[in-house]
This record gives C-alpha cells, structure tokens and sequence, in this order.
C-alpha cells in the first residue's frame, strides 16, 4: 500500500529533539545546525497541520500531541533498524563456497584458513577442490566454475593464465619453479651442488600437473638450467601433487615444485632449494567470481583477504 509521509529529515529532527528536549542536542547529534532543526521541526508542523513543541526562552516541550506521537516515531525508527541490521547481518554472514585446485588447498590456503576464521567468525567457509580449475594445455577446452564439487561456488581460485571472460578476476600471486627436495640431499653421496648433479638422483614427477598450462616441468626447468645431461624423464611418477610432495619431503627424490605453492614447506625446512636457478612462466593463481556478486561483503572480504595473505612473508605466515 502508498504511504503518505512527511519528509524523513524532518522526522528524524524530530524524533531527536524530543528525545533531548533540546534543539542544540539534536543538532549535535545530526551533525547540523540548531537552526536547521527548527526548520525541519517546523516543515514537519506545517505538514502534520499540528504543534509538537511549545518553544520557551531557554527550553522546549511537547505538547500533547508531540508526547503521543515520539514514542510510535522511537519505536518505527527502532524497528528500520533492526531492519537495517538484518539485512547487513544477512550479507556480512552467512555460508561461502569457495572451490579450488587441491594442491593449493593443500599447501596454501588450508593452513592459512584459520586466519579468516578468526577474523570474520560469522562466515562460514565451504571449501572444495577441484583440478579442473587448472587450465589445460589442450586447446578448446573449456572450465567453469560450477564443475566443482559445490554447486555454484561463490569464488574458485584458478591457476593459468587469467582469460576468464565474463568473470571478476584479481592476480593472486605469479609461481615460479625450482627443484625441492630433503635437506639430507645436500650433503649425502653424490651431492647437489649444481643442476647436473641432478643425474645421480631420482626426479619424481607430478603427472596432474604435466598437462598444465603455465606448470614447469622438468624438460622446460633442466633445458633453462643447461643441465642437458640429466635425463627429464627418469623417475617415479603420481597421480596425485601431495604423493609427489610426501616422497620429496621423505628424501626419497627431487621435486619440480611451485616456491609460492610450497612456500611454508619452505620456511618450515621441510624442502630446500638446492639451486639458484628458478624459471618463471607467465601462468598466476588468480580469484575468480561473478561479477554480478563480486561485491557482495562476505566475497569481497574473502577476495581481500586472499590477496592480503598472499602479501604476508611465509614465515609470518606459518605463525
């Protein structure tokens, strides 16, 4: 139904006025002048047809009609508020479904999680992992984020080369590779003291990423180090990265691994970095969500933390 109401300025003065008995309160309160609370005050008179204060020299009341009238106006605007409060309590809250490649789950973001937790305890995170949220080398294929295990995920982090049409998408961080492995290495029979050295141990090999558009591999990383010799295809192979990465971390070979990706592992000395030498490639981890609910509080607290923890040192990190 239409309602006929006086303007929401002069309202509101009101409502202020009367609960201070005090057009200088008032004014205080709304950040405007004395007078421009008489004005509204008055405005409001004239359209109601009615009186609502007797004006002294030094004070206010209210008539009998102003006394009826304040306390149904306290009580409507009380009730906006809670309105108001629902609605905000509704978009900052609530459930959050975020897909991402397991290996970045795994090693990245699970152990970081808390840190969102903590901060915004009202959302509730649904976190799933997919591989085909890593762009594949074969051309024409195409993946959206509704294939992962949640059904329309709010955000999915996505690692390749940032062509998401459609999409709201904000660069994470760029990866870089270098071999990784137990420190035992470094000094047992046979160390690694340059890329060369490599042919005297085993190269383990992370097949779900071989495919990858943007993931190193040994022939591209053992090509840019010179390291010719070194025979790119020895070696165990898994199907899954963390199997790779246990079996690294076991002393049990070396792995091609993403420094960003394992970056904790790193500052725990779970793995080394036995060589300088690290290829860049021009693939990033990336946010990817809607563009229509881009915005939305709880996703753009999540995309702002994301990028904010990206920025943190690893050592930082990990505490």
């Amino acid at each position: 139904m239409p309602y006929s109401l006086p303007p929401l300025k002069s309202l509101r003065a009101f409502e202020s006025a009367g609960r201070h008995l005090s057009f200088r309160k008032a004014a205080a309160e709304l950040h405007v002048t004395p007078a421009a609370i008489s004005h509204q005050i008055k405005l409001l008179e004239d359209h109601l047809g009615v009186q609502l204060f007797r004006r002294m020299t030094r004070a206010i009341e209210l008539t009998e009609v102003g006394r009826a009238f304040l306390p149904k106006l306290n009580d409507g605007f009380e009730r906006v508020a809670q309105a108001v409060n629902s609605v905000r309590s509704y978009q900052e809250s609530g459930t959050l479904a975020v897909c991402v490649p397991p290996l970045f789950g795994a090693k990245w973001l699970t152990p970081r999680i808390h840190g969102f937790v903590a901060a915004f305890p009202d959302i509730d995170i649904r976190l799933s992992t997919s591989i085909r949220l890593v762009d594949q080398r074969r051309p024409g294929l195409t993946i959206v984020a509704g294939e992962c295990e949640v059904d329309e995920p709010d955000i999915t982090i996505r690692f390749g080369r940032g062509r998401y049409s459609g999409c709201q998408v904000d660069k994470l961080f760029e990866v870089s590779f270098t071999p990784l492995c137990n420190s035992q290495l470094l000094s047992a029979k046979n160390p690694l003291r340059t890329p060369a050295d490599l042919r005297h141990h085993l190269l383990l090999h992370d097949d779900l990423h071989r495919i990858s558009d943007g993931w190193a591999t040994w022939e591209q990383w053992l090509q840019a180090a010179t390291a010719d010799e070194v025979d790119a295809n020895r070696g165990p192979h898994f199907s899954q990265p963390q199997l790779c990465i246990d079996a690294a971390i076991d002393g049990a070979g070396i792995l091609l691994g993403a420094r960003e990706v394992l970056a904790l592992d790193i500052a725990a000395g779970r793995l080394v970095a036995p060589f300088p030498q690290v290829l860049e490639t021009s693939a990033s981890y990336y946010i990817v969500s809607c563009t229509q609910t881009a915005d939305h509080p709880k996703i753009a607290a999540f995309r702002r933390w994301l990028i904010e923890e990206a920025r943190r040192p690893s050592a930082e990190a990990a505490t």
